[in-house]
């Protein structure tokens, strides 16, 4: 089956590896918008282990901030092409997303592997428990499993570990066909993942707005608005 330059059979194992600009147009902004949410702070001071250390209160107020605005959008017409993908596609669709809004779920799709956390969990420092977040979230608030005030956001900050990659490569290695979509290429491990699905011979595809930093490494494109391009390739892939 002929996708934009992209051969793979029906029901061939699919990896799908979304970031921000599949949630742009529900109104979540990405780092690089400028005047945007990430633009009024420094990432020192909001998304890494030592800024939450110095000031708990304000990464929490970022977040705060973040969730509010998560909550308050809605899946777009991208989020639910995927989820119908998933749904119809006779073989094994994998949805990883660098996002931490719940987008996806909310648009449809299922075991949703997020390997940068999510806004709707928390996570306490101290102990590791996980839990669901509440709408807002304080410096002052104590673990429920041990009681410590070292709850954080369950998000993965710069200098920390992906979530989920043993699961990530596994579904890689054994994909036929990757697809990233909305990313900018710049986020390691997952800008890497394309090298390693061609190393591998499997069949690569990019869509986004604008050539990604690693769009040389695909195999073909597709430009445009993810919430045009994705419901149309999808039909196309679903219809071949």
């Amino acid at each position: 089956m002929g996708t934009d330059g992209v051969i793979v059979g029906r029901g061939a194992p699919i990896l799908l590896l979304t970031g921000a600009g599949v949630s742009a147009e529900s109104g979540l902004g990405t780092f690089r918008d400028a005047g945007g949410i990430w633009s009024r702070y420094d990432l020192a001071d909001v998304a890494t282990p030592e800024g939450f250390a110095r000031d708990p209160a304000l990464v929490q107020g970022f977040y705060n901030a973040r969730r509010a605005n998560m909550l308050a959008a809605a899946p777009n017409p991208a989020h639910r092409a995927l989820a119908r993908l998933q749904a119809h596609w006779p073989g094994a669709v994998t949805l990883v997303t660098q996002n931490i809004d719940d987008l996806h779920e909310r648009g449809g799709s299922h075991d949703v592997i997020h390997m940068h956390g999510e806004l709707s969990r928390a996570l306490c420092a101290a102990c590791g428990h996980r839990w669901d977040a509440p709408a807002e979230m304080h410096a002052s608030d104590a673990c429920p499993a041990c009681g410590a005030q070292a709850t954080r956001p369950d998000v993965v900050w710069f200098g920390e570990i992906p979530y989920h990659m043993e699961r990530i490569e596994t579904a890689l290695a054994r994909a036929e066909l990757f697809v990233a979509i909305g990313t900018s290429g710049a986020v390691y491990p997952a800008a890497g993942f394309v090298s390693e699905a061609a190393a591998a011979g499997v069949r690569t595809l990019e869509i986004n707005l604008a050539p990604s930093e690693v769009a040389d490494a695909f195999d073909a494109h597709l430009l445009g608005p993810a919430s045009e391009v994705v419901p149309d390739w999808v039909e196309r892939l679903l219809a071949g």
